[in-house]
């Protein structure tokens, strides 16, 4: 699914959230402290903007994901960053590897949330930084009838003229499915991060987690 996307995955998420993905991985950025010295891992990385934003702040910086489409993607837009095909529930590098371990919109398409949590703690230093923004449900209206009129109605037409219904079916469904806010938090800090911390913006619909690796 994520390799028949991968052409129209920036101009979808541009369209779908009117261009401000891009003010939210920042914002995810500033949470993980990077700087000219940093090593960092961006898990998930689909198309790779996160991973240029890493590196924008000095990062040494790899890129991870399974769909070998979306790295074709990633790799045209920012050649000198390492993008690599890899198991995000599976990370093929040792423990204590990166002072940043960085997941966007992707944590919900873990097939099990809670060995790939373990593994982002794993591969990062003690004291590093594990950030993951998502979107999340807001539970108040009027913002939550229209999240769901948008989500549910909306992105599936949207997906429509892109080529991919399912795709875009399968989107709102990923994230109902996933934790919200509080919940994300203790499996963060069941997974060995400690001084949790989330941050909302948009509204309420996106979510940034950000949690230090225990030593």
């Amino acid at each position: 699914m994520f390799d028949r996307i991968a052409r129209v995955y920036d101009r979808m998420n541009s369209v779908m959230t009117a261009g401000m993905h891009h003010r939210w991985r920042r914002r995810a950025v500033d949470l993980a402290g990077v700087g000219p010295s940093s090593r960092a891992l961006d898990v998930a990385t689909g198309t790779g903007d996160l991973a240029i934003e890493l590196a924008a702040r000095g990062a040494s910086v790899i890129g991870l994901d399974f769909s070998e489409r979306m790295l074709e993607v990633a790799r045209a837009k920012a050649p000198a960053i390492e993008f690599v095909q890899g198991n995000a529930l599976d990370l093929a590098y040792p423990a204590a590897s990166f002072d940043a371990v960085t997941v966007g919109f992707g944590a919900r398409n873990f097939s099990d949330l809670d060995r790939g949590l373990a593994e982002l703690a794993r591969v990062t230093r003690p004291g590093g930084r594990v950030v993951i923004l998502e979107i999340t449900s807001p539970q108040r209206p009027p913002l939550s009838w229209f999240f769901r009129l948008w989500f549910d109605r909306a992105v599936p037409a949207l997906g429509r003229f892109a080529g991919d219904p399912d795709a875009y079916t399968y989107l709102p469904s990923s994230v109902r499915r996933f934790p919200g806010p509080e919940q994300l938090a203790a499996k963060l800090a069941g997974a060995g991060l400690e001084d949790v911390r989330w941050v909302l913006t948009a509204g309420g619909i996106i979510a940034i987690h950000a949690g230090t690796r225990r030593g």
